[in-house]
């Protein structure tokens, strides 16, 4: 099992937290890894961007009208700010839904992702009912997407259930790193159709960057940097694409914290990124001093890990 965080306190070492990370450039190859690569991972809301994608292939969003920050909500794990929720039930009342209608609350962290299948289950079968069943069209027509994005075929994709009730795919970790790497360098997309929307889906979510997760979180952080797309997801899985760069990265935290800002800027310092701003958010996101309940400093936070290469 790879370290990839070392904490100390007083000098000892006191916890080791665990995990994988894998970069892939293009046509695919994995050019640096941390553990296992081929470990078999899942998407949880990392994937949120690609099941957004057929709504924008179908013409959902030109069909409804969704503005630029509707279409990032439906990418987005938000936090149920008033901002977020504005935005959901204006969603809502645009694609004439109701909160009723949706197996989660207006204000659950997935649910821009909900009324987003659920109008794709609408457009292929004229009813929204059952769109979070496995074997539903909406769901079947993301396993597909998920498959063209990842290059995984559809019957080798693990299908489990997510926190919020819908189907999560599990992959090979480098897979999931393919996809970002997709996402941020469409014309590496063959179909011309996901190309187009994986292009409109990245722009949204640089473009509104507080939609994505909301204030002082790690994703819109990340997605302010117009280089950059980032998803988080539930039980430590991580990823984001460099646009110029040209590379997707993929973390996964073995103990399934959610505590990625470290990694993440030790990445981009290992990848040598130029944006220098964007590693200072990163650093005041998430400081590497460790200070006790009395405001005193108790220990540190260090990287535990180098990319290496295959």
């Amino acid at each position: 099992m790879a370290e990839l965080i070392f904490e100390y306190r007083g000098g000892v070492l006191e916890n080791v937290r665990p995990g994988r990370i894998c970069v892939t450039g293009e046509p695919g190859e994995v050019i640096y890894s941390v553990g296992d690569p081929a470990a078999m991972t899942y998407f949880r809301s990392t994937s949120k961007p690609l099941q957004a994608l057929p709504v924008i292939i179908r013409g959902l969003d030109v069909s409804y009208g969704l503005a630029e920050k509707e279409l990032a909500v439906i990418a987005s794990s938000h936090k149920g700010e008033p901002m977020h929720l504005e935005t959901v039930f204006g969603l809502l009342e645009k694609t004439g839904f109701s909160e009723s209608d949706m197996i989660v609350s207006a204000s659950h962290n997935c649910s821009g992702k909900h009324i987003g299948t659920m109008l794709l289950q609408r457009y292929l079968t004229g009813s929204c009912e059952g769109y979070w069943e496995p074997d539903s069209a909406a769901q079947k027509e993301i396993l597909e997407i998920i498959s063209c994005m990842t290059s995984v075929p559809e019957q080798e994709i693990a299908i489990g259930v997510d926190g919020c009730g819908v189907p999560v795919f599990a992959v090979p970790q480098k897979n999931i790193a393919l996809s970002y790497m997709r996402l941020v360098c469409p014309d590496r997309i063959g179909r011309p159709e996901v190309r187009r929307a994986a292009e409109k889906i990245t722009r949204c979510m640089n473009e509104n960057p507080l939609m994505i997760a909301g204030t002082g979180s790690l994703c819109s952080l990340l997605n302010e940097d117009q280089n950059i797309i980032a998803k988080s997801g539930a039980q430590g899985i991580y990823a984001f694409g460099l646009k110029k760069e040209r590379l997707g990265v993929a973390i996964k935290n073995e103990d399934g914290s959610e505590r990625w800002a470290v990694t993440v800027a030790e990445i981009l310092r290992q990848l040598g990124y130029d944006n220098r701003e964007t590693i200072e958010k990163l650093e005041r996101h998430t400081p590497t001093d460790i200070f006790n309940d009395i405001n005193i400093k108790a220990g540190v936070i260090r990287p535990a890990f180098k990319l290496q290469k295959p």
